[in-house]
This record gives C-alpha cells, sequence and structure tokens, in this order.
C-alpha cells in the first residue's frame, strides 16, 4: 500500500529556485516538503562557481532585502569579490562573488536542515493529481503520495534531460546524475505547451598544472561589500582569477572539430543562452575574431579545480583538450573534467499568472529553468517569488507582483510573461527601463518593508533597515542644510568660491567626493561621526544624481497610471477592431491583467493601447 504523507506545500527539486521557495513558505508557517532526486546535491553550483554579476547582483541583493536566503549563502562561501562597471554609473554598479562550490551547497544543506516545518525526501516526482483543476497531491517514482495544496515546481535542466558531448550522448540533468522522465509529458496532457532549451558547460583544470605567471593576474577589491545585511565579517583573505586569450591556433582546432559538435551537426535541437555562446558557437558567429577571454576562476579553498569561464564546450573531449592546451598558461594543463552540454524541457512563461501560479492546475507553481531562465540568481528570485505566493493562495491573500520600476525581480517575471523569449533567458541591466531607480545599494530600502509585511524579514534585519534609513536621512538633511562656512587647507573646500554653498550642491561637482568632504571638513566631520562606506555612496549616488532620480520617478508614476488600468476577464479583444491584427491576437493569447501589461507584449503598438484604452472608455469600465 503507498505511504501518504500530508503537506501544505511540496517543492519540487533543491536547486537554488526550490531552496528559495521552500525556505519562504516554511518560514510563513506552512508545512513544506522539498523533493530532490538526491539530498546531497542540494545547492549545487552546476556551471559557474559565482553569485552575482551584471545585474544579478542586484537581484541577490534584493532577494535578501525580501528575507531569501542566496546573499547569505554567498557571503558566507566567498572566496573573492568584485563591483563590476565600476568604470560607469552607479545604476549598473553590480556586485559579483567567486564562491568555494562546496562550501555554499555545504550551507544550503545546513539551513534547510535546520528550517522550522521542512521536511527533506529524497524521491522523484512523476504526476499531478488534480481534483477539479485543483492541485491536489505530488505522486513519486516510489509510490508515495505527497498531500498538498500548493507545489513548486523547480526542475532545473533535469526534464527529460540529455548530456552531449561528440557523438556521446546520456541521458542526464546533470553530469553523472540521471534526468526526471515522465513529468514533462504528464503536463502536456493537463495541457501544457512545451519547449526544448540548451545550455552548457566548460572544462574544469588541475590549477597546479596551470602556468600563472602567462596569464593576467586579477586579485578582487580591496573592501568586500557583502550581499546579506544579515552577514557578519566578511572573509580576510581572497583568492586570485587569472585572464588568458585564446589564439587563431585554438580556433583552428576548434573548426576542425566542429563537424563532430552535436550543435552543428543538428543533434542538439534546443536553443542556447545567446549571451553565453559556446566556444565553437564564438569561433563561428564571430569569425572575425583572433581571440576570446577566457576566465580562469578558483573553485575554492580547499580544490586544485579551475573553472574555465568562457570556454564552454560540447565538442569531443580530445578536440577539448586539444584545443585548450594551445592557450597561454595551459600548455601543460590537465584537464579534471570536460565541458558538455545538456538540453531539457521548458515550459513557456505565458502559461503562468504574475504570482507564477500555473493557468493550466490550480495551486501549481514554476520556479527557475522551467520557466526558460538562466542562471542561479534568476531562478533563485523565482523561487522566492513562487514561495512568497502560494503561502499568499493558501492565506487566500493577493499574490506579491512587483513592478518594473520597484526590482529587477520585478522585470524579469514581467519580460517572461510579456515577451516569453525563445532562448534561455538571463538578466542585464539593459532590459530595467528605471535602472536608476534599481541600484544594488539601495535593494534594502527599496523591499525591506515589503519582506517584513509579507512576514519573511526578522526583526533583527528591520531594525538594521531602520536605522540605515535614518542615518541616510540624516547626512543627505545635513548636506542639503549647511552651507560652506569655514574654508579647508587644501582640496576642493578650501577654494574661496564655494564659501557660502551648501554642501550638496558642491557634492554634484563631478570632482567632489562625499567621503573627502568629510575628511576636509570640521563642519561635516564634527557632524558625521564615524561614517559606514557603504552608506556615504549610497548618500552621494542619491545627491549626485538627484534630477536625473527624480525624473525618472515621474516617468515611473506615468507608467504606472497604466499598470492600474485593469483589464475584464470577459472582453473580446477581436471586438476592437482598432487594433491591429497582430495585437488582438496576442493580446488573446497572453490575457495581460492591466493595458501596461499589453502594452509590453510583443507585437502590441502604443497605437493598439491608444485604441483599446478608447474601447474600454466606452463600454463603461473607466
Amino acid at each position: 500500500m503507498a505511504i501518504t504523507h500530508i503537506y501544505d506545500v511540496v517543492v519540487i527539486g533543491g536547486g537554488h529556485a526550490g531552496i528559495e521557495a521552500a525556505l519562504a513558505t516554511a518560514r510563513l508557517g506552512f508545512r513544506t516538503c522539498l523533493v530532490t532526486q538526491n539530498l546531497q546535491t542540494i545547492g549545487q553550483m552546476s556551471c559557474n562557481p559565482a553569485i552575482g554579476g551584471l545585474a544579478k547582483g542586484q537581484l541577490v541583493k534584493e532577494i535578501d532585502a525580501l528575507g531569501g536566503e542566496m546573499g547569505r549563502l554567498a557571503d558566507l562561501a566567498t572566496v573573492q569579490f568584485r563591483m563590476l562597471n565600476r568604470s560607469k554609473g552607479p545604476a549598473v554598479w553590480s556586485p559579483r562573488a567567486q564562491c568555494d562550490r562546496t562550501l555554499y551547497a555545504h550551507e544550503a544543506r545546513k539551513t534547510l536542515n535546520g528550517q522550522r516545518n521542512l521536511d527533506l525526501k529524497q524521491n522523484t516526482i512523476i504526476d499531478f493529481e488534480t481534483t477539479g483543476g485543483r492541485l491536489a497531491a505530488c505522486i513519486a517514482a516510489s509510490g508515495q503520495r505527497l498531500e498538498c495544496r500548493a507545489a513548486v515546481l523547480c526542475a532545473g535542466t533535469f526534464l527529460n534531460g540529455l548530456l552531449h558531448m561528440g557523438d556521446w550522448q546520456l541521458p542526464g540533468g546533470r553530469i553523472g546524475e540521471a534526468p526526471a522522465l515522465g513529468l514533462s509529458e504528464m503536463l502536456m496532457k493537463h495541457g501544457f505547451e512545451v519547449g526544448r532549451l540548451k545550455t552548457g558547460t566548460p572544462p574544469r583544470l588541475d590549477g597546479r598544472s596551470i602556468d600563472y605567471s602567462q596569464c593576467e593576474h586579477q586579485p578582487g577589491d580591496g573592501r568586500i561589500v557583502p550581499f546579506s545585511v544579515r552577514s557578519g565579517k566578511t572573509i580576510s583573505g581572497q583568492l586570485a582569477c587569472h585572464l588568458t586569450y585564446t589564439n587563431t591556433k585554438t580556433h583552428d582546432i576548434l573548426r576542425s572539430g566542429l563537424h563532430r559538435s552535436p550543435l552543428f551537426a543538428g543533434r542538439i535541437t534546443g536553443r542556447g543562452p545567446r549571451y553565453c555562446p559556446s566556444i565553437e558557437d564564438k569561433i563561428v558567429r564571430f569569425a572575425d575574431k583572433d581571440r576570446h577571454q577566457i576566465f580562469l576562476e578558483p573553485e575554492g579553498w580547499d580544490t586544485s579545480e579551475v573553472y574555465m569561464n568562457g570556454f564552454s564546450s560540447s565538442l569531443p573531449e580530445d578536440v577539448q583538450f586539444e584545443a585548450l592546451r594551445t592557450v597561454p598558461g595551459l600548455a601543460q594543463t590537465e584537464m579534471m573534467r570536460p565541458g558538455y552540454a545538456v538540453e531539457y524541457d521548458f515550459f513557456p512563461a505565458h502559461q503562468l499568472h504574475y504570482s507564477l501560479e500555473t493557468k493550466v492546475i490550480e495551486g501549481l507553481f514554476f520556479a527557475g529553468q522551467i520557466n526558460g531562465t538562466t542562471g542561479y540568481e534568476e531562478a533563485a528570485a523565482q523561487g522566492l517569488m513562487a514561495g512568497i505566493n502560494a503561502a499568499a493562495m493558501l492565506k487566500s491573500e493577493q499574490p506579491l507582483t512587483l513592478g518594473r520600476d520597484q526590482a529587477y525581480i520585478g522585470v524579469l517575471i514581467d519580460d517572461l510573461i510579456t515577451k516569453t523569449p525563445e532562448e534561455p533567458y538571463r538578466m542585464f541591466t539593459s532590459r530595467a527601463e528605471h535602472r536608476l531607480l534599481l541600484r544594488q545599494d539601495n535593494a534594502d530600502l527599496r523591499l525591506t518593508e515589503i519582506g517584513r509585511e509579507i512576514g519573511l524579514v526578522s526583526e533583527a534585519q528591520h531594525e538594521r533597515y531602520l536605522e540605515k534609513k535614518q542615518k541616510l536621512n540624516e547626512i543627505t538633511s545635513l548636506l542639503y542644510e549647511t552651507r560652506l562656512d569655514e574654508l579647508a587647507e587644501s582640496g576642493l573646500l578650501s577654494d574661496p568660491k564655494l564659501k557660502g554653498s551648501r554642501f550638496a550642491a558642491i557634492l554634484k561637482r563631478p570632482e567632489a567626493d562625499l567621503s573627502q568632504m568629510i575628511q576636509d571638513s570640521a563642519q561635516l566631520s564634527a557632524r558625521i561621526t564615524d561614517p559606514d562606506d557603504d552608506l556615504l555612496a549610497g548618500v552621494e549616488m542619491d545627491v549626485k544624481y538627484e534630477g536625473y532620480i527624480q525624473r525618472e520617478r515621474h516617468r515611473a508614476e506615468q507608467v504606472r497610471r497604466w499598470e492600474e488600468v485593469r483589464l475584464p476577464d470577459t472582453l473580446d479583444y477581436w471586438q476592437v477592431h482598432s487594433m491591429s491584427h497582430e495585437a488582438r491576437e496576442k493580446i488573446t493569447f497572453f490575457r495581460p491583467l492591466t493595458l501596461g501589461q499589453a502594452g509590453r507584449i510583443s507585437g502590441v503598438r502604443p497605437s493598439d493601447t491608444s485604441a483599446l484604452l478608447i474601447h474600454l472608455k466606452r463600454l463603461g469600465h473607466l
């Protein structure tokens, strides 16, 4: 007789999305079960041993501000930290941490094991039981029946996963791990549309066999900025990364093996990530380039394994090995693991509500690569939101939907649902039209109150947020209210022309630096004692870019008006004859909730939204 367990929520998958979803529902008081095929691979960093990066770092900060876990785990496992894009404006500064892969997974499992209301089970879910279109239970391959009112499916690359390396093919979601079979077919029977995507990973090298003297040394930043406001002391030392380049000889060897590539032989049918192409894809698409960057990144404190970032490949092992040995610094290197590609099923996100609940089965949520994204951070953000909204559904509360002017998480989910990418989607700062409002340093100011209201932000975290907000306001007010009365002995504040100017006006000058101004001015140093570098950086950005920020907020408010125009569920768009045929077809297919969402659907023009607005007024909906 099959064993039956009763839960409020079942989370399927122990990757970055599953971790956040399970912790969120358990912390919100719901009895949760996380089911994964192998409990020992929870929190695995399947590809790059790093968290954050361009726009991804902002996502991690937002996850932390809402009460999620990824930022804290990354801080515990950091081996090197860098703030990317420092040469550009602060709107696009992005934190990135090279992490100890083993330590990250260890801390993730430790956190899950210590969480109240959370059980972990090793099994494979193969079916969903429904009653009247609503989820009733998850059925495991062992026959176990997990009764639940909500489930979050975070399958990663495991749904009908197929590994490729040259002529070699093997079913799997990750090297050495079996795929999840049957679940995609079951979902298709329920009426879901399925697609196919592809991703890849590069070789891992033995760092002891690398000649680093032929590579460019890349140390971390002198000052580490933690992802999480809950993190204590940061690491005292850091591991170095190194930069090297491919060359024409490397490319010749790679080209000679293209006929054995599953990508070019047509054995891989899924679309790969546009912004993370394989090395064989690079030499074909960018044939005019004589070299490509290769970053050599350590995988942890206690391993010699090195990640070869920029050399993702599904070419045969012998071709990979011969080619990488032509790269400066790698002439004698040993390959510990070859690169490979993985092809897997995904479910286009137009089948989801903004809460990430599916439109087909009530109570079933999707998060992570199953929705067509790529990257740990994108997955974790979706997992957190799916967990929050699964809990909201169980409490009969409204789901949490973040706007594009509130968070990168809002941009991510809106893009997935209104644009439905046909290739793995990754976040970039360029995707956020309000990025000046969505800086990495103000994620806590934007989202902590929301996380506190939901119930995921602790009292201690909330107190730190209130303290930061108060200090920021006090320093900002001081700069706007205080005039320069006493000239400094040297530097910017020694200029007699500035005497009588408000400090905020002085700070807006391109050469002005707030930390230096505090050091040079007795007026400021007497009032701003023991200043925090991160806090001062936030104040400086707010003051320097005040005009741009105000303009951006005004634009966001104008856009928000369209978000407040709700579209009736019963509206027949084919009756809006002044809209284009494509717009009527797309809006009927996607069924957006608001006029703002309708306007962001690919193929819908401003004239179409204007026509729809007029139609709504005629029907008396406005």
